[in-house]
């Protein structure tokens, strides 16, 4: 068996006809949300893959707008992978503080732009093998960036994609690679990179992880699960203690 990274040695879905099912929901998924969403996009702002490669890394346990912040000044300070490799340590670690776990970001940082300068011209390369053998990068952030950066379809599972994967019921799995396995032979390769935006998006702002909104829901037709938010509970005044005077 190959290495737990490896997509192509996932367990398949047991039932092929459930699965062809499945993938004419996901297409109805997809048209459904793409009328809903007609903007949706990366939430990341970045101008070039090396941007990409950066805000990605800094996105690990951090909201997207806190990183935007703080990639607006950093990515014009910072234009080459050669200086992002050169800027020390402890300079860096201040630069990305409020990004959380910023030393350790600091260090992959100048770490994967290093490797970049020695390997690859300072350039991103476009071969997912490649991204998968710089620091920080996993499969991820490498096809996030790969579709994102250069157009090429794959299916990045961030927290929201896992999640909505799970909830409508494309699959079981709760390891990401083992999720991008199940669910992208469910997706035709041109919507896979409109796919995860459009999940990204309804994740945020209907199908959120403590309390998906249902009723506001426009695939809750679609959805194995449509009544997953909790009904409130009937207030009713406690009982008085006999104790109390």
């Amino acid at each position: 068996m190959r290495a737990h990274g490896d997509a192509r040695v996932m367990s398949r879905h047991p039932d092929p006809p459930q699965r062809q099912a499945d993938a004419a929901r996901v297409r109805r998924i997809v048209a459904t949300l793409a009328r809903a969403y007609p903007d949706a996009r990366l939430a990341l702002d970045f101008s070039s893959p090396l941007e990409l490669l950066i805000a990605l890394i800094l996105a690990a346990q951090c909201t997207d707008a806190r990183v935007n912040e703080v990639t607006k000044s950093l990515f014009a300070r910072y234009r080459t992978a050669a200086e992002w490799a050169r800027v020390p340590q402890e300079v860096l670690e201040r630069e990305i503080r409020s990004t959380g776990f910023f030393r350790q970001k600091a260090k992959t940082i100048r770490a994967c732009c290093q490797q970049l300068v020695e390997r690859y011209g300072g350039e991103v390369p476009r071969r997912l093998e490649e991204l998968l053998t710089l620091p920080g990068v996993g499969r991820k952030t490498a096809n996030i960036l790969l579709g994102n950066a250069f157009g090429i379809p794959g299916i990045g599972v961030d927290t929201h994609v896992g999640r909505l994967a799970q909830r409508l019921g494309l699959t079981r799995q709760t390891d990401p690679d083992k999720i991008e396995a199940e669910i992208t032979p469910l997706i035709p390769s041109r919507d896979r990179v409109r796919f995860c935006h459009l999940i990204q998006t309804h994740g945020r702002l209907v199908c959120t992880a403590r309390r998906p909104n249902c009723p506001e829901c426009v695939i809750a037709s679609l959805c194995p699960y449509p009544d997953k938010t909790p009904t409130a509970e009937p207030r009713t005044r406690p009982k008085r203690s006999r104790w109390v005077g």
